[in-house]
């Protein structure tokens, strides 16, 4: 009976019978026999089929509903189940802002594996904002979020990472007043970009000659590192091989910092997972490495 959840789950997701095949391990003609006998089974059709896809009936929402409450209600048995087993595995699910699974979770991930091979892991990356939503969903156990978020639960400080000013010209803060470059930001929902507008408001009478605007940080690198223009990048971006000039945006004055946190947050029970409880150890490793 969970295979037929997960069937109607994958159809539901992918909407599309060669793409539910493909992730089922299913050939196309298997999956629409299943998918008969399912329908048979509760007694109504379940999808509708188009040239666009699948599309479910009133009826099939329902069913799709049911389908899914299972297969997570069997996850959380599951997982209970593996931590009174003082072996870590089961399944860490996790949700990372983009920027650090990009730059610095991939190490965490490799020495995890390497240290609990029984252990699996189910990723999910996107904004900090994304991230909270995840957790609240019950898609993660645990998320790894930038900058200031607004969680009551567990919250762990990670790591404070500074800001650089990037080009492959300027020496100094001042240097923005004279370029004729556009300063190129990356903007999110998050508020990397308000805090980047701040601290030029604050330190600064006039905006910035020339912007441009850009969706993700790794392309606001990439010009940066082409002399396209000038950037503010987070060091955990930056490998220090890079051939361009870094200059910090601090001095003496406290309030001319500009500085970026990394936090893991989840709710008290995940913690108590054996397999959260291990990757939180590995985490703290690699972050006091990073400071």
């Amino acid at each position: 009976m969970n295979s037929d959840y997960l069937i109607i789950k994958t159809l539901a997701e992918e909407q599309n019978m060669r793409k539910a095949a493909e992730r089922l391990f299913l050939s196309q003609p298997a999956l629409s026999l299943r998918l008969q006998t399912i329908e048979k089974e509760w007694q109504t059709k379940l999808f509708l089929r188009s040239q666009k896809g699948l599309t479910a009936t009133p009826e099939g929402e329902l069913v799709i509903e049911f389908a899914n409450n299972m297969l997570q209600q069997r996850e959380e048995v599951f997982e209970a189940i593996q931590s009174l087993n003082s072996k870590v595995h089961g399944t860490l699910k996790i949700a990372c802002a983009s920027i650090v699974g990009q730059n610095w979770l991939p190490k965490v991930l490799k020495d995890f594996v390497q240290t609990y091979p029984e252990a699996k892991i189910s990723l999910l990356t996107g904004w900090s904002s994304e991230i909270v939503k995840a957790i609240y969903d019950g898609e993660a156990q645990i998320g790894i979020v930038r900058g200031q978020t607004d969680w009551k639960g567990n919250k762990l400080h990670l790591f404070r990472d500074t800001l650089y000013l990037v080009d492959k010209d300027m020496t100094a803060i001042d240097d923005v007043l004279t370029t004729e470059k556009p300063l190129i930001q990356f903007k999110s929902d998050s508020n990397y970009y308000q805090e980047i507008q701040q601290w030029w408001q604050k330190h600064f009478s006039v905006n910035p000659k020339r912007q441009i605007i850009v969706d993700q940080i790794e392309t606001c690198k990439q010009m940066a590192l082409n002399g396209i223009g000038y950037a503010i990048l987070p060091s955990i971006t930056l490998t220090g091989h890079e051939n361009v000039n870094k200059i910090p945006l601090t001095n003496n004055e406290k309030e001319f910092e500009l500085t970026r946190d990394t936090w893991l947050i989840g709710y008290d029970a995940s913690f108590d997972l054996p397999q959260v409880d291990a990757f939180v150890k590995i985490v703290n490793e690699h972050a006091k490495k990073f400071q």
